[in-house]
C-alpha cells in the first residue's frame, strides 16, 4: 500500500499521483476526509498529552513542595481517562484511513506515460521479424483441432467454458516449455521453487489481490483460502514478515504453477480458444531487492523474457504501459507482446513490473542496513505464459498442411 506518510506530508501532490492511475475523485475525497479526521484525533491527543505531561510534573512539584495535590490529582485523573478515549478514536480514525488505502493502488513512477488505455501504451522496439506466409495462416484453435492439441469441448464437460483438455503433443509441448523455461530462468540466476496453489487471505493482501479484487478468485468454501491467481503470490508471501539482511539481497526466484481467475468483467473477450482460460500455467519471475537495486533487476527481468522469446524463435515486442493500463499494484511495467499470425497482431505473453515498497509495506517484507530496518522492493514478471507460448508456438510455426513444426530449442525435452 502507499506510505501513509505522504499522504499526511502532501496529500494534494499525492492525490495528483494517484490520480494519473484513475482513481476516482470519491476515493480521493475519502481519503482526504479519512487522513483529516486522523490528523484531527492525533492533533487533539497530542495536544492532551502535552498537557498531562505538565499536569504531572506540577504534580511532582507540589508534592516535592508539600502543597495540596488534591484537586490537581483529580485534573490528572480526569486528563488520564480523556487520553484513553482520544487514543481509542485515533485508533479507530487509523484504522478507517486503512482501510482505504488498502483499496488504493500503487503511484506510478513519475516517468511512466500518462494515457487512458492500451492504445496509449509506449513500443519500446520489435525483437524479430514476424515470418510471412505464401497461405492465409490458421488460428490456434483450427490447428489444434486439426492436430488435436486441445479438445475444449471435452474441458467444458468437465468444468465450464474456458476450461480445456491438452493432450498428446500439445501435453508433450506444454510440459516441455514448462522445464525450458525454469531451466533458462535457473541458468539466469534465479532460485527455483515449488510452491502451494492454495493461499490464504493474508497472503493475497500482501501482494494487493485483496480485498479490491476477491470477486476474480477462486475461494475454497468454509475456508480463509484461494486458488492463486499467479505464482507471483506466493513467491513473494515467502518473506512476509520477515527483516532479511541487506547482503542477501537480491533474492531471485522462478516458479512453475497453475493459476486460477474467474476473469470477472471480461465479457466476451476471448471466448474462443486459451488465450483468456480460468485455469492456466505459468512460470513466474519472482525478486526481492533493495530500494537500489530493483531498476537493475527491473531490466534484468524484462531481458530474460524476452531473450527467453527470442531462444524459441518467436516474434515479439516490448511496450510501456501507460498510467491507465498499469496494474494495482504496479509503479512500472513492461509488457511482452509476442506475435500471432492467426490473428494478424502482437498480445500479451508476459508483464514485468516495479510494485517499489507497495507490496513490502503490505507484507512487511524489510532489509537490515546501516542498523536501520528498510522496506524492500519487490518484482514480479511472467516468463512466461505456457499456454499462450504454445499457441504462439502453433501459429508462427504452422505448415501450410497444417502441421506444426517444433523449435530446436525444446527437442531434447520432447
Amino acid at each position: 500500500m502507499i506510505d501513509v506518510k505522504l499522504l499526511q506530508k502532501n496529500f494534494d501532490e499525492t492525490a495528483a499521483a494517484l490520480m494519473r492511475k484513475k482513481v476516482s475523485a470519491e476515493t480521493i475525497n475519502e481519503l482526504k476526509s479519512a487522513n483529516e479526521t486522523l490528523k484531527s484525533a492525533k492533533q487533539a491527543y497530542e495536544t492532551l498529552q502535552a498537557k498531562q505531561n505538565e499536569l504531572s510534573k506540577l504534580f511532582g512539584q507540589y508534592k516535592k513542595e508539600g502543597k495540596n495535590t488534591d484537586e490537581l490529582k483529580n485534573d490528572v485523573d480526569a486528563n488520564k481517562a480523556t487520553l484513553a478515549e482520544l487514543l481509542e478514536a485515533q485508533r479507530i480514525a487509523e484504522e478507517a484511513l486503512d482501510a482505504i488505502i488498502m483499496r488504493v493502488p500503487n503511484i506510478p513512477d513519475a516517468d511512466v506515460p500518462d494515457g487512458e488505455d492500451e492504445n496509449d501504451n509506449i513500443e519500446i522496439r520489435k525483437v524479430l521479424t514476424p515470418p510471412t506466409f505464401t497461405y492465409k495462416p490458421k488460428e490456434h484453435w483450427e490447428l489444434a483441432e486439426q492436430n488435436g492439441w486441445i479438445d475444449f469441448e471435452r474441458g467444458v464437460k468437465l468444468a465450464k467454458s474456458r476450461f480445456s483438455v491438452v493432450g498428446g503433443m500439445g501435453a508433450r509441448l506444454e510440459r516441455a516449455l514448462i522445464n525450458f523455461m525454469l531451466d533458462f530462468n535457473r541458468e539466469r540466476g534465479f532460485e527455483e521453487f515449488s510452491v502451494p496453489m492454495l493461499v490464504n487471505r493474508r497472503a493475497l493482501e500482501g501482494t494487493g489481490q485483496l480485498p479490491k479484487f476477491e470477486e476474480d478468485l477462486f475461494k475454497v468454501e468454509e475456508e480463509e483460502l484461494f486458488l492463486i491467481p499467479t505464482a507471483e503470490v506466493p513467491l513473494t508471501n515467502l518473506f512476509q514478515d520477515e527483516i532479511l539482511s541487506a547482503n542477501e539481497l537480491p533474492i531471485k526466484m522462478t516458479g512453475y504453477t497453475s493459476c486460477f481467475r474467474k476473469e470477472a468483467g471480461s465479457g466476451g473477450r476471448d471466448v474462443r480458444g486459451m488465450i483468456r482460460q480460468h485455469q492456466f500455467h505459468k512460470v513466474e519471475l519472482v525478486a526481492i531487492t533493495t530500494q537500489d537495486q530493483s531498476d537493475a533487476v527491473f531490466d534484468e527481468m524484462v531481458a530474460c523474457a524476452s531473450d527467453l522469446l527470442t531462444t524459441l524463435g518467436l516474434p515479439h515486442r516490448l511496450v510501456t504501459l501507460c498510467t491507465g493500463d498499469l496494474g494495482f499494484g504496479a509503479a512500472r511495467t513492461v509488457d511482452l507482446e509476442v506475435w500471432l499470425p492467426g490473428q494478424n497482431t502482437y498480445r500479451e505473453i508476459s508483464s514485468v513490473s516495479n510494485t517499489r515498497d507497495f507490496q513490502a509495506r503490505r507484507a512487511k517484507i524489510r532489509y537490515k542496513e546501516g542498523g536501520k530496518n528498510i522496506l524492500a522492493h519487490t518484482l514480479n514478471g511472467s516468463s512466461l505464459a505456457v499456454g499462450r507460448t504454445m499457441i504462439a508456438i502453433m501459429e508462427n510455426f504452422q505448415q501450410e498442411d497444417g502441421s506444426i513444426t517444433i523449435p530446436t530449442v525444446l527437442h531434447k525435452y520432447l
